[in-house]
């Protein structure tokens, strides 16, 4: 990965930052099936960003060498690039999902500097630059905490914490926030990526997602090096997450939707909830009630406030999340200990009115 603290990144507004160096790339979306962003093989050889009905495609470069990435669809893209200075190009989604289970092939052809593929994304409130490097030519960068190590899709990443202070990022310029990757020990350029077990390992370490922005598969390299890839992404979201290592459940209604997804251990879980307003008036304030499977008990949360910590459960917003327009979601979460019975929360309200 390129995020040395001591080399400026030169990202714009809505860059992607840090992916993938030449892949072929299939993938199963949570939420939303891709709809075409731009036209048939559509080549971009200069920055540019688009997208429409959840799709998003991007391209970026510094300037240094030549890149160029051609969309054939808003699930597939060709990229060639040669003495690259650094360069950022997929296609992916807007907004992101916590739930999503990407499915991917790959090819990768590059000489020299760093090429990356990842699945990447950002976060606001917090603001976090989120990736998960599943393969790389050239060594990524490891700089920041070593914060451990997650074993998921039959492979063990290293959790590495890392901040970046006045930095660009989506949200403008000078910006102080924290990127957290998830790199697998031996690279490859085909599997799949559960990406929930990623944010539930990253927010039992204390590193926690807020809202999802854009989310993206794509080709990353710099350093010199030249090379050029073949990604193809798409599919039709699942009905649930995968079930293992997992657990997820779903239940909505017109107004709200909630989806939750569990990593459980001998002891322990973690559970991620996303709440989706689908209403046609703005949530000023929330509370979301559900209740614990017997046995369990929450010893730490995350995005929220949560009272008791067993039996009927109240999750009471934060400062930054209490607003929810219609359509936008927010996501929470917490870790428990339990006694054998790992299944999921039942019986969610919100501000009162069921959500199944």
């Amino acid at each position: 990965m390129k995020d040395d603290p001591t080399r400026p990144r030169r990202r714009p507004r809505l860059r992607a930052s840090l992916l993938v160096a030449g892949v072929a790339v299939a993938v199963t979306a949570g939420t939303v099936l891709l709809t075409n962003p731009a036209s048939a093989a559509t080549q971009y050889c200069s920055n540019s960003t688009g997208g429409s009905n959840g799709s998003y495609y991007q391209m970026w470069t510094a300037g240094q060498g030549s890149a160029c990435i051609s969309v054939n669809s808003a699930t597939s893209y060709t990229a060639q690039w040669s003495g690259i200075g650094d360069f950022v190009a997929g296609v992916g989604w807007q907004p992101g999902s916590t739930s999503r289970v990407i499915s991917y092939s790959g090819s990768l052809n590059a000489n020299g500097g760093t090429n990356l593929l990842s699945l990447y994304g950002w976060t606001t409130n917090p603001l976090v630059e989120y990736y998960v490097i599943d393969g790389y030519v050239g060594s990524p960068n490891y700089s920041g905490q070593n914060m451990g190590t997650v074993t998921s899709d039959g492979g063990t990443y290293t959790i590495i914490k890392h901040q970046q202070v006045n930095q660009p990022c989506i949200t403008g310029n000078s910006c102080t926030f924290w990127q957290y990757l998830a790199i697998r020990n031996s690279p490859r350029t085909s599997g799949t990526i559960t990406f929930s077990n990623f944010v539930s390992a990253w927010a039992s370490k204390g590193m926690n997602l807020g809202t999802m922005n854009y989310q993206i598969m794509a080709t990353e390299a710099w350093g010199g090096g030249s090379g050029n890839s073949s990604v193809t992404i798409g599919g039709t979201p699942p009905t649930t997450p995968a079930p293992s290592p997992s657990q997820s459940t779903g239940t909505g209604n017109a107004a709200c939707t909630v989806t939750n997804s569990e990593n459980a251990w001998n002891t322990g879980l973690t559970d991620s909830i996303t709440i989706t307003n689908r209403g046609s008036s703005t949530i000023n304030g929330w509370s979301l009630k559900f209740t614990l499977a017997s046995g369990q008990t929450i010893t730490s949360g995350w995005n929220a406030t949560y009272s008791p910590s067993s039996g009927q459960v109240t999750a009471t917003n934060a400062s930054y999340n209490a607003t929810i327009p219609p359509g936008g979601s927010t996501t929470i979460g917490f870790q428990a200990n339990h006694t054998g019975n790992t299944a999921a929360p039942s019986g969610f309200t919100l501000n009162g009115a069921a959500c199944s």
